[in-house]
């Protein structure tokens, strides 16, 4: 029987040579979950994403929804929550490296960085941020936005990202800070236009060419920015091209998780595993403590600080949260704006709540059971009508 045993081992050990030699890929392969609910195109649109990503060998796929007849390793989830439950404890027990989902929601801190391919000149562009939200103040996100997406950018193997600054609202606020920071010892590359003005503050015409390596703006216009970049040559409903929304990055958050579009197409589906294959392998764990601590010791939060115009006001007062719950229902049509108040007002009547930002925009997040009675709240505060208030 040891002999026997003896011969599998050695049996194993040259098959992972030969593959090895076979993928170029040596040691243990990192593993991706994907999270097969929710397109719009259907079952099968994932599977074909994850026969594209996989044909190079050098990653292992999971599959999380479903049961289905595929050649890959599958964790079974009948409904979103259950597969999102199912991905979230297989990234926190190592089971996973990283994993691609849809319609999941981060905590307020945390925005996606998109990653795209520039239809004028076929450059890869990072594009900061695409979906979640670093903070509920614009310039403060923007800023948060561009560290994030020098993270994915370096994530990836670019070690000195070239960074642009798109021209919306606050853009030269937001250039003044990161210039401050970069003065102060987190060095940041400024890239430059290719209009005749040149500087950091990029055009429209810089987005399609690709002149920076990392594109910076507010994750409502990045979200809009993306799909029109991804799906333009099929009219809309089929996103053919680039690789999602990409990884949720905050300063304290742990999970590789990276975020697609209902309507993403099998290339984009490819696309977001590959990126995450990427990620994975440039450790961004490691690398955003990291970035996040040379940022930190620049001057991070006190610029940041200086951006919050109402900071510190006479008057303010300051509601205590209730006792924390379990968050497993969903509160959406509620301004960016206002979003940090309507928590609040739940605060002032009992209701333990959280703020967030799902694929579709901002969300207040609260215990299913007190769903009901908060809905009627934030209407009666006027944060919300009937008309617009969207539950989960």
């Amino acid at each position: 029987m040891a002999n026997k045993d003896t011969r599998a081992i050695l049996g194993e050990a040259f098959l992972d040579i030969a593959k090895a030699v076979e993928t170029g890929t040596y040691g243990k392969k990192p593993r991706i979950g994907l999270g097969t609910l929710g397109s719009e195109h259907g079952m099968e649109n994932m599977l074909e994403g994850a026969k594209l990503a996989g044909q190079n060998g050098d990653c292992d796929i999971v599959l999380i929804g479903p049961k289905c007849d595929a050649p890959f390793e599958q964790a079974i989830a009948e409904n979103e929550s259950q597969a999102h439950k199912t991905m979230e404890e297989m990234l926190d027990n190592g089971s996973l490296d990283a994993a691609v989902s849809m319609h999941y929601s981060f905590p307020i801190g945390v925005a996606t960085v998109g990653r795209f391919v520039s239809p004028a000149r076929g450059r890869e562009v990072f594009l900061a941020s695409t979906t979640g939200t670093s903070s509920t103040k614009r310039s403060q996100a923007m800023v948060l936005n561009a560290v994030g997406g020098i993270i994915a950018a370096k994530a990836c193997g670019i070690k000195n990202p070239s960074l642009g600054i798109l021209n919306v609202d606050n853009a030269r606020t937001v250039e003044r800070a990161l210039l401050d920071l970069s003065a102060n010892g987190y060095t940041i590359n400024f890239g430059g236009s290719k209009r005749s003005d040149g500087g950091s503050i990029m055009r429209g015409n810089d987005l399609l060419t690709g002149s920076a390596d990392v594109m910076v703006t507010d994750s409502l216009s990045g979200n809009i920015f993306m799909k029109l970049l991804s799906s333009f040559t099929s009219g809309g409903s089929y996103e053919t091209t680039g690789c999602g929304y990409g990884p949720g990055i905050g300063p304290d958050y742990k999970r590789c998780i990276l975020i697609l579009s209902r309507a993403s197409g099998s290339p984009v589906v490819a696309g977001a595993i590959r990126y995450a294959l990427a990620l994975a392998k440039g450790n961004i764990q490691q690398l955003a403590s990291e970035e996040y601590g040379a940022a930190k010791a620049a001057g991070l939060d006190r610029i940041l600080a200086s951006l919050d115009k109402n900071r510190d006001l006479p008057g303010q007062s300051v509601i205590p949260a209730p006792a924390k719950e379990v968050l497993t229902g969903t509160i959406a049509g509620i301004d960016i704006m206002e979003l940090d108040r309507a928590v609040e007002r739940l605060w002032a009547n009992n209701i333990y709540a959280e703020s967030g930002m799902g694929c579709t925009g901002p969300i207040v997040m609260v215990n299913d059971a007190k769903i009901s009675d908060a809905v009627d709240i934030l209407i009666k505060e006027g944060f919300v009508s009937k008309e617009t208030a969207r539950c989960q």
